[in-house]
This record gives structure tokens, sequence and C-alpha cells, in this order.
């Protein structure tokens, strides 16, 4: 009994690793007005009838700090690698020379820093709720083992240490969404 709980416990750790993993993985995409070939990730190109992710057809580069390249394999597809950008919806224009594609990244008011900086406490709050409904699928089954014969003691002292974790990892966000915000309001 004692094995297999230690189990659900190893299980919800990496359960809640993969949600701060995702959490980063959202916040990256979140542009700050640097120039940086994240903001591309999740890009998919139609190439030959199917979607290919943009890395896979394409160079992609940062050229100073405020502008990306991307230079096609293929000099055919640039145009199918320009509407990609385009329907993907980042506030950005890439500008076409026949030969690569360049997207200059505008510097971020401060009212675009504001609507940015809701956006990542939303991602932040989206994975708290993930966390708590893992902490919570643990407790269930803590219950569960305590009708099933698990000592009152071990139960209080197995339910703490799941609360523990959680205010671990929710600490953890906080501090991940503190430094993003930081970041995106630094002009």
């Amino acid at each position: 009994m004692s094995a297999e709980l230690e189990q659900h416990f190893k299980q919800a750790k990496s359960d809640f690793e993969k949600s701060i993993d995702h959490l980063q993985k959202e916040l990256v995409k979140v542009r700050t007005g640097k120039a940086t070939t994240s903001i591309l990730d999740g890009i998919q190109v139609q190439y030959y009838g199917s979607p290919v992710p943009l890395t896979q057809v394409a160079n992609v580069g940062v050229a100073d700090a405020r502008t990306l390249t991307i230079a096609p394999w293929e000099k055919k597809i640039i145009g199918e690698i320009e509407q990609a950008i385009f329907a993907a919806n980042l506030g950005i224009t890439p500008q076409n020379d026949g030969e690569m594609i360049r997207i200059s990244i505008p510097p971020l008011t401060e009212d675009r820093r504001k609507d940015l900086v809701k956006q990542v406490k939303h991602h932040g709050e989206e994975t708290k709720i993930a966390l708590r409904s893992i902490r919570h699928k643990l407790m269930e089954y803590i219950k569960k083992e305590k009708t099933n014969g698990l000592s009152e003691d071990l139960a209080k002292s197995k339910e703490a240490q799941a609360q523990n974790i959680l205010n671990d990892f929710i600490t953890k966000v906080d501090h991940i969404v503190e430094t993003k915000d930081k970041e995106l309001m630094t002009v």
C-alpha cells in the first residue's frame, strides 16, 4: 500500500514538473521587444500539402536585436512561409525580398507591455489551476487509501506533504511569472 502511495507521489511530482515546463514554453512565446527565434516556434508551413514546422524548411536566425531572418531552403516556398507567419497572428509583418524574409520586431508600447503582463499572469493562473488539480487527484487517492486501511496519522502526514509540494511549485510559478513581468516592463 505504501509503495503505491509513493508511486502516486512520484507521478504527481512529474506532473507538477510538466506543468512548470509547459508554462515556461508558453512564456517564451510572449515577445518582449527583442528579436528571438522562439517567437516563431510552433509556426507550421504548408510544404507539399503537409504542415511542417518552419525550422524544417528554412534557417531562422537573429540578424540584430530587433530583426529576425528566415532563409528558406527552397525559394518557391517563401510565399507559404509568409502566409504562415501572417496566419500565426503574432503582430509582426514579414518583409520578403525574394531570397529571404526579414521580420522587424517593433518596440513595445506601454499599453502593449501591460497587455502582455496580463497575458503572462493568465498563463501563471492556468498553471496554478493545473497544479491544484494534480494535488486534488493525489488527495483523492490518499482518502481512498484511508478507507482501505491507511492509518489516520499517515494519511494526515501524506496530505500535508502533498500540500507542501504544491506550495513549492506555486512559489516557482510566481517566481517565473514575476521574472517575465520584469523582463516585459524593462524598456
